[in-house]
């Protein structure tokens, strides 16, 4: 049996991986992966004929293809023998634990309050919305250390929340809740922006219809509407776990300790140099593109609600 292949994908898929190889410097993994190509257009598939405007715009991809794919690769193929020395650090693993719970509680609390706004965002038009946009969408665009800076100003020893807070033992300066906070200041915009997508693609006339029915608008939300954007709420907080774990600019103002994973990446590489810190990097890397992976194939197997 063949299996059919167009140029385009046959572009996309092998070339980059040929670049990288090119890159470091793997001869014999190039010239196997090359061979192997050749020989399985020959005996195995047939390439259709295709539009030379996708195989020319597929070569051009190719560059940004590779500028993402080049620097990973060759973090991996530098530190990957001192991988095992970074998962017996115990300052490597902690920090590395600490960004991925503060990360998932962060997301939780960004989907807790940001689907309400989504769907409110999505259903009604009222004086300012755009100006509530706007504000959903400002901490894309802030530098970090800004964000840092102005979750200071409220979070701190003597903030307007800070501080109160403080006096009922919640503190938010060198502790995991200032970890959280700024994590759910940066990606709160891509957790409410992805659902609120979800929610737009939801005909309200299945809403009106239940409501006929004699369903409360709040059933008809957890029954009719919610269910059919699952898709996105994931997305979102995928998109929002990933955007939260990678945060360092507000983090590090805030809460310098317990450290993050890009905190003690940033304090490995000014103590003890590029070599020092490739490890922690990879492992860090390595952890987040495992968990991303996984959680985008699970979403992918979701069935997407289409409005039809």
């Amino acid at each position: 049996m063949k299996v059919e292949i167009t140029p385009t994908a046959l572009i996309m898929a092998i070339v980059p991986i040929l670049a990288v190889l090119y890159f470091l410097g793997l001869w014999i993994p190039l010239t196997a992966v090359t061979g192997l190509t050749v020989f399985f257009l020959i005996f195995f598939s047939e390439i259709k004929d295709e539009d030379p405007t996708f195989i020319i715009f597929s070569i051009i991809a190719i560059f940004l293809i590779v500028f993402v794919l080049l620097p990973i690769s060759q973090l991996f193929y530098s530190a990957l023998p001192e991988i095992e020395r970074a998962l017996s650090d115990p300052y490597a693993v902690n920090s590395i634990v600490t960004s991925i719970s503060a990360a998932f509680t962060a997301t939780l609390i960004g989907l807790l309050l940001g689907i309400p706004l989504a769907y409110v965002l999505s259903r009604k038009n009222f004086p300012g919305k755009s100006f509530v946009e706007g504000i959903i969408d400002l901490p894309m665009v802030v530098p970090h250390t800004v964000a840092g800076i102005a979750l200071l100003v409220v979070f701190g020893r003597h903030g307007s929340l800070g501080e109160p807070l403080g006096q009922v033992g919640l503190d938010f300066v060198d502790a995991f809740p200032g970890i959280v906070v700024a994590m759910l200041f940066v990606s709160i915009p891509f957790i409410v922006n992805q659902v609120r997508e979800g929610f737009e693609k939801v005909d309200p006339r299945l809403e009106k219809v239940a409501m006929s029915l004699g369903a409360d608008r709040k059933r008809t939300f957890f029954t009719i509407s919610l269910p059919l954007i699952k898709r996105n709420i994931i997305s979102g907080g995928v998109m929002g776990w990933a955007r939260a774990i990678s945060e360092f600019g507000a983090v590090v103002l805030i809460a310098y300790y317990p450290r993050t994973a890009p905190v003690y990446i940033y304090e490995s590489f000014l103590r003890r140099g590029l070599l020092a810190s490739q490890p922690i990097a990879a492992l860090l890397l390595l952890v987040t593109l495992t968990a991303f992976i996984i959680l985008r194939t699970f979403t992918r197997r979701l069935k997407p609600y289409d409005g039809g």
